[in-house]
């Protein structure tokens, strides 16, 4: 600290002095108070200013929590992928998996591009089951099913986040009753594909329920690709063809997590107000 006449500047880290960082757009946004407090608590602070520092975001900056030591990691056929619970700002990890009935759950999962061509990271299939392992017997809460539909935004308000990167997706998974006060698991089916190709079997498709239409994530235009969310999305099968390329998959599990009963009920879908690329990154 130095002081001028009457005037006095201080110089803190970034890091410190209770500062709280956010991303939001463009910028990076710090925010702390300054108070001047004379006496003791419980006395009032005779002075508190609100301080408020805005960055312009780096070209090229990508959130932290990317690291590859964040979340989950499996490795299959030369990649890695990951899994994470985000936090509600979507700027780093979660830090409890515990979440009242109806709240939003950030589920993200990527995989690392390396060397290999550009990648599309897709979510196949994925159910809630109250334990680690699947097996025949498991009693399942399915999430997304038919290769790709996010079939529980038709009963809630769940949907998939826009992209910031073909190689990266983010579920915004609205909590539900299944298993309440359990442990949780999230199992899934990764998928890894070419960004340039989709297909009723390659695809990530949500409800939008103020059309009453699914929606291609990536390309709404080929949102026809969806139709096939309300029935089965399977192929016609093709002469002459003994098999259909896959992609490289990987079965992921994240969890375990929680979700309490709260005095809230579920939210009206018209009261949402989701996340954007603009907001959270």
């Amino acid at each position: 600290m130095s002081v001028q006449k009457g005037m006095a500047t201080f110089h803190y880290n970034l890091n410190g002095c209770a500062i709280k960082k956010r991303v939001t757009g463009k910028k990076h946004i710090y925010s702390t108070s300054l108070t001047y407090r004379p006496n003791r608590k419980p006395k009032p602070a005779a002075i508190s200013h609100h301080i408020k520092c805005v960055y312009i975001r780096p070209e090229g900056w990508i959130p932290p929590f990317l690291i590859p030591a964040y979340g989950s990691a499996e490795g299959h056929g030369g990649l890695v992928f990951h899994m994470a619970l985000l936090n509600e700002d979507l700027t780093g990890l979660a830090k409890s998996s515990l979440f009242p009935l109806g709240s939003f759950i950030p589920i993200w999962a990527a995989v690392d591009q390396m060397d290999h061509q550009p990648l599309l990271l897709l979510l196949e299939e994925c159910v809630a089951a109250t334990t680690p392992e699947l097996q025949s017997a498991s009693l399942v809460y399915p999430i997304i099913t038919n290769k790709g539909c996010l079939a529980d935004g038709k009963n809630g308000n769940s949907r998939f986040l826009p992209r910031y990167h073909s190689s990266a997706i983010l579920l915004y998974l609205q909590s539900f009753k299944f298993a309440l006060g359990e442990e949780v698991y999230i199992h899934c089916k990764l998928v890894a594909w070419d960004p340039e190709v989709f297909d009723i079997e390659k695809k990530a498709c949500h409800y939008i329920k103020e059309t009453g239409e699914w929606e291609l994530l990536d390309d709404p235009s080929q949102s026809d690709l969806c139709k096939c969310c309300d029935s089965s999305c399977k192929p016609r099968l093709k002469r002459g063809v003994d098999s259909e390329p896959q992609g490289l998959v990987q079965n992921s599990v994240l969890g375990p997590l929680t979700i309490v009963e709260n005095s809230e009920t579920r939210i009206p879908s018209e009261f949402v107000k989701y996340p954007t690329v603009e907001q959270g990154w």
